[in-house]
């Protein structure tokens, strides 16, 4: 197994240990617009994963505009610094995957090994698999521990380790 970097085993740890997001997409009038969205890596496709309804206003804004940024954050701890909290912002475009295409089976895939609990609403006909490609992300390991991250470093990441 290759070395991999502490910030890299950090990162790559912080994606496997929480499962909400907050998602950030720009409404109809361009004002930014945050929302929760449970979230999965999907690692034969190499993206972040997301099942949203055609209901949500965020799903029609991602939709029209579909840059979008996600947050990762650990939980809080209660008497630890909120400052020093390990979290990750990625940006990337979203698209919605097609119905029964390979990278949808893929990324339904990762999301219902990530949440098994969620298959029924996999059927219904509101909502769909979004894929979001990052292009790039910006990681804070804690004070003093900074990096940002292009889309090669992240895709790396998203895969799994030989």
């Amino acid at each position: 197994m290759p070395h991999e970097p502490r910030l890299t085993q950090a990162l790559r740890a912080l994606l496997s240990s929480q499962r909400v997001a907050a998602l950030g997409t720009l409404a109809d009038d361009g004002q930014p617009f945050v929302s929760m969205v449970p979230f999965a890596v999907d690692p034969v496709e190499a993206c972040i994963v997301i099942h949203v309804s055609g209901l949500a206003p965020h799903t029609a804004f991602l939709q029209r505009c579909p840059q979008v940024s996600l947050m990762v954050m650990q939980a809080e701890v209660h008497g630890a610094p909120v400052h020093a909290l390990p979290r990750v912002t990625l940006e990337g475009r979203a698209t919605v995957l097609q119905h029964g295409s390979p990278a949808w089976t893929h990324g339904r895939d990762a999301y219902l090994a990530r949440f098994p609990e969620a298959q029924a609403m996999t059927e219904l006909g509101d909502f769909r698999f979004v894929a979001i490609q990052v292009a790039g992300a910006r990681q804070v390991a804690g004070f003093g521990a900074a990096r940002s991250l292009d889309a090669h470093d992240i895709a790396t990441l998203l895969r799994p380790l030989d």
